[in-house]
């Protein structure tokens, strides 16, 4: 669908913002442009709708290059989300959102009805939202127009330059579940630039990762999280992240206080004893060496749990026990 080939761009005051990028973004993916600031991201994604022209290589949309495509025409067939959002304060909602299908020449009915359902799509009910301005709405609810006017033109791309970053975390959180439900029906091919990694991991079928306009790494959330390619990657996913993923994936990195089980009150049994943070594997091989079913995990020499041979098989084994 995109395709870059040896793609780079220096600005006039000498910045070399993109080195050399090979990328090739498939139709009908969700893809996130990562990096810390000044990695090159917004460049990369500003470069596909010719808001940034590149310095050499050849940008591709299904096969065409588009150094020879009129910018007007262009932008038209690309829906763009920014984070300010961008509505015209003066305009209705539904004048905002009808604004790209009027300019393509939609007929006026068909138009309006496009409003109606677009703004379903997204919670807001036509009958008492369209004919409210911007000022009408919360900073949520005008990010919401603000993804419906770039799905307008029915483009078959669009491009969301951290689209939700200044919103509040409870407005933010729903708009990622409501992209990642309302991609489910659309199907358009996504490209969507952040700095934040969780955003990243929840809402992209692809993730690229990239450093000093490089690309370090393209991966799925599950590749990135269980195998980055170098210490840079590693460290900007975060420690963290991936601990929790390898939790997830391999019940035997598991931290043995995840599946123990409550000690009771009085216990004076003799068994031996495991910190709270030892892995799962590592409990089982202390209980072979020791000989023993039962060990207590201990917290700050203080017994927090306890944990038997047949829990531990279960967990390692996968197999959930009704009533356990």
């Amino acid at each position: 669908m995109i395709t870059f080939k040896n793609v780079t761009k220096t600005f006039e005051n000498g910045t070399e913002a993109i080195k050399g990028i090979d990328l090739h973004i498939k139709k009908g993916k969700l893809v996130v442009i990562i990096g810390p600031s000044g990695c090159g991201k917004t460049t990369t994604m500003k470069m596909i709708n010719k808001l940034i022209h590149p310095t050499s290589g050849v940008i591709a949309i299904d096969g065409k290059d588009i150094s020879g495509q009129k910018e007007v025409e262009l932008r038209r067939s690309i829906g763009y989300v920014i984070q300010r959002i961008g509505l015209f304060p003066h305009m209705t909602i539904e004048e905002n959102v009808a604004l790209i299908p009027k300019l393509k020449g939609f007929k006026k009915e068909a138009y309006k009805e496009k409003v109606d359902e677009l703004l379903k799509l997204v919670g807001l009910e036509p009958s008492l939202y369209k004919n409210r301005y911007p000022l009408e709405l919360s900073g949520g609810q005008q990010q919401r127009v603000g993804v419906v006017r770039a799905l307008a033109g029915e483009p078959p791309i669009i491009l969301m330059d951290e689209p939700f970053s200044a919103l509040d975390p409870i407005s933010r959180e729903q708009l990622q579940d409501e992209l990642k439900l309302l991609q489910e029906t659309i199907h358009k091919t996504i490209v969507f630039v952040t700095h934040d990694m969780d955003e990243a991991l929840k809402i992209a079928d692809e993730i690229v990762v990239m450093k000093d306009g490089l690309i370090e790494q393209i991966a799925t959330p599950q590749e990135l999280v269980q195998g980055p390619v170098n210490e840079f990657v590693r460290s900007f996913i975060g420690k963290e992240r991936i601990h929790a993923a390898i939790n997830l994936q391999n019940p035997a990195e598991k931290e043995i206080s995840m599946i123990m089980e409550p000690v009771k009150q009085h216990a004076t049994g003799e068994l031996p004893s495991i910190e709270s943070t030892t892995l799962i594997k590592d409990v089982a091989q202390q209980m072979i060496i020791q000989s023993t079913h039962s060990m207590y995990v201990v917290q700050n020499g203080e017994r927090v749990g306890i944990v038997h041979k047949d829990g531990l098989l279960r967990e390692l084994a996968g197999i959930v026990v009704e009533g356990a």
